[in-house]
């Protein structure tokens, strides 16, 4: 039975990655796939005839690229402010008691319930006053605003999870608050933070809402708007082109994900170490 546990493991853990990676799969295929292949009924996965064209159609026609380009400073932006407030903010949630904490844990769940369509329309109006509105950093402080509160809860609990026993031996060996948080506290959330960062990436990076309704001028235009303009007037779908553009929306979240893993990693290593 032992002999046959590990090839029936390896084997469950192979139909598992085909499981989460048939979805790309499919969309790498369609994208190279004709309109007629398409809009057939046939199922095949490799398609018959490759159509390179609608990366060529999905790049030019569109203004793909410089959607993408959008999107990337957008989410890039956001995602490296909301880390930087949630952050400290984190830490003093996670560490003080009293009024201040149920207040900052009340404002979160609440932000967290809040229909967004409720206070579009007060945005965007607070936004064109400030001259914000149509441009690509009243989007950025609008995405921040957005994923702070999910970040900061997120990163309260990894702060939490930090004994505090830690922070007191480093202040008995006579380091001060700065160098107890720098030298301890920061190398152990950095997990925290690395996690953080992806989701505030991603959530910036798909996010289609409020680039609908604060931007009007096509070289604003974010990489979910662009592609939103692939269905025609009367409902028609240009399903090839659609997905050349699609697998490029993907594969930024692919690299970044990939880069911060080995971060993440490295961080829960220096954790254990450290702890």
């Amino acid at each position: 039975m032992r002999l046959l546990l590990r090839p029936a493991q390896y084997a469950a853990l192979a139909l598992y990655l085909l499981f989460l990676g048939f979805p790309l799969l499919w969309l790498i295929s369609a994208s190279v796939k004709s309109s007629g292949e398409l809009n057939s009924l046939s199922a095949s996965l490799l398609p018959h005839e490759w159509h390179w064209e609608n990366y060529a159609e999905a790049f030019t026609k569109q203004g793909l690229l410089h959607s993408a380009w959008n999107s990337l400073v957008v989410a890039l932006a956001s995602t490296a402010l909301s880390v930087l407030i949630a952050v400290p903010a984190a830490y003093v949630l996670a560490r003080l008691r009293g009024k201040v904490r149920v207040a900052g844990v009340g404002w979160i769940l609440v932000s967290q319930v809040f229909p967004v369509v409720l206070i579009i329309l007060p945005l965007f109006l607070i936004l064109r006053t400030l001259g914000l509105a149509d441009n690509l950093a009243g989007l950025t402080l609008v995405h921040t605003t957005y994923m702070l509160p999910f970040a900061l809860w997120m990163l309260q609990g990894y702060v939490a999870a930090i004994p505090v026993e830690l922070e007191e031996a480093g202040a008995m060996d006579g380091a001060n608050r700065l160098t107890v948080l720098r030298t301890i506290v920061f190398p152990l959330l950095a997990p925290g933070v690395v996690a953080t960062a992806m989701f505030s990436f991603v959530s910036s990076w798909n996010e289609f809402f409020f680039a609908l309704v604060l931007l009007q001028s096509p070289e604003n235009y974010t990489l979910p708007i662009t592609l939103n303009m692939f269905v025609g007037g009367e409902g028609k779908v240009a399903l090839g082109p659609l997905a050349a553009g699609a697998v490029l929306a993907a594969m930024p979240s692919i690299v970044f994900f990939s880069i911060l893993r080995r971060k993440l990693t490295s961080g829960l290593m220096a954790g254990a170490v450290k702890g």
